[in-house]
């Protein structure tokens, strides 16, 4: 498994619509992503650099494995 790299909130809401999420709405400084078919949503935060651990949690909570996140990088 490839460590996570350190990105920005907008690289991962990128990677995020590659794999078929669509930005529903933009509240405060938290992108919200949904996808059909799925129930979760995932608010991903507008920064310069997001923590390891967050981007992680984001991976588990849309079904994706971190080798597949890291590829749509």
């Amino acid at each position: 498994m490839p460590p996570l790299p350190v990105i920005s909130g907008r690289e991962a809401v990128s990677a995020f619509e590659r794999a078929g999420w669509n930005q529903v709405r933009q509240t405060g400084s938290h992108i919200i992503l949904s996808k059909p078919g799925i129930a979760v949503n995932l608010s991903i935060p507008d920064h310069r650099t997001v923590k390891r651990g967050t981007i992680r949690g984001l991976i588990r909570k849309s079904g994706m494995t971190v080798d597949e996140f890291v590829e749509l990088l």
